[in-house]
Formats: C-alpha cells, structure tokens, sequence
C-alpha cells in the first residue's frame, strides 16, 4: 500500500495482520509494486526515487536515483529482473533490480509520465502521458515502437499473454507485426469501436453518444 505519510506497509492479505511498515522516503510515496515471486517491493516517490525493498525482512535493498522530478509510477517485469519507474520529469527508466544499475532511459513523451507496465515476456514497456498519448518501448534498446494518439489514461496493465494492454478507458490489441523484429500494432479489441463520439462498425455510424458516455481514449495507429 501506497501512504502519504513517505511509508510503505505491507499486510496479510489472510487476516489483515500488518506485516511490515517500510520507512526511508523522504517525502510521500505515490505507487508500488510487488515482484511476482513476493519477495520485493518497488515504491516511488516525490523524492525522485525508486526503493527497493525485501518483503521478509523490510531492509532496502536498492535506493535508485536518477530522474530529476517526481517518480509516479513502477513496475516489475515477469521475471523480477527489471523494474521501470515512470517520472514528472517525462521518462521512463529501466533499472536492474539485483544491482541497482540504471539500463534504460526512454525519453519521447511531451509531458510528465503518468503511467508504465511491462509486457509478460519482458521486451516491452508501455507508457502513459497527459500529453494524451500511449507508447510502447522496446526495453532492449530503449526505442519507440508505437505511439497511440488521443489517449489519456492514468493506468496501464498488460494482459498475462500480452495480446491486450489495458487503458482506464479501453482495451488495446497488441498484435506482432512478422515482417519486422517487434512492431506490436495497437489495433481495437473488435470491429465495434469507438470514433469520435460515435460507436462504428466497419467504418458506419451505429450509436451517437451523449457527453456524460464517451470515452477520453480514442484513436488509431494506421
């Protein structure tokens, strides 16, 4: 859990015990994220870090400085190896969990970074801006992949196959473009989607939609 007062606590999701209370943010703490095995937890804070910590024992085992604003948002990979932090200051970074050491750092959104998720496999990050976009990265290289226009969200998760990425206001299709190396086209879920403020099927108009019900994420990659 994610506090305002710069700690973290861990609970016993069985009986509600408080497990551990983890202190060494220097301000308040916006996001975490536990590593699938359990045994680590990333927090990220408006003191510009990323810690990570031992679940078992609440020790920190990694302090990781680098961004130069508010750290908003991280995620750990599949595999535990990676962990990404998405920051005010408009990227997002890739670090090695066991040493600390900086990978990757992805610059391309206009704005803060709201936002990240890592694909399960592990080769791609995805990114969330106000500037009303979504990106995926490869994590390898650090380069852009593609880039969802009109897109404003504040959440980000990865199906477990990795075929959808989930949006607060929709779902994306991911599918692998063979002729390249990865390419993920970002395609809608089915053939009713959305455009503008009209639900569409193959191109017609089906169903106008009052204010209250549209959606703040639309757009296409062609």
């Amino acid at each position: 859990m994610a506090s305002d007062d710069k700690t973290v606590r861990l609970w016993d999701t069985g009986t509600g015990a408080a497990l551990q209370t983890l202190e060494s943010h220097t301000r308040d703490v916006w996001d975490v994220a536990l590593s699938p095995d359990g045994k680590t937890v990333a927090s990220a804070s408006l003191d510009e870090t990323v810690r990570l910590w031992d679940t078992g024992t609440g020790a920190v085992l990694q302090t990781l400085k680098g961004h130069t604003h508010y750290v908003r948002a991280v995620a750990i990979s599949p595999d535990g190896k990676t962990v990404a932090s998405a920051s005010f200051d408009g990227t997002v970074r890739l670090w090695n969990t066991e040493t600390g050491a900086a990978l990757q750092t992805v610059e391309g959104h206009t704005r803060d970074v709201w936002a990240v998720a890592i694909s399960p496999d592990g080769k791609t990050v995805a990114s969330a801006s106000p500037d009303e976009t979504v990106r995926l990265w490869d994590t390898g290289t650090g380069a852009i992949l593609r880039t969802v226009e009109n897109c404003f969200t504040q959440s980000l998760v990865f199906s477990r196959n990795g075929s959808y990425l989930e949006t607060s206001h929709r779902v994306l299709y991911i599918q692998s473009d063979s002729t390249k190396s990865f390419a993920p086209q970002l395609q809608p879920l089915s053939t009713v989607f959305l455009r503008g403020n009209w639900i569409t099927q193959g191109g017609a108009n089906l169903l106008w939609l009052p204010f209250e019900y549209r959606s703040s994420c639309s757009g296409y990659i062609y």
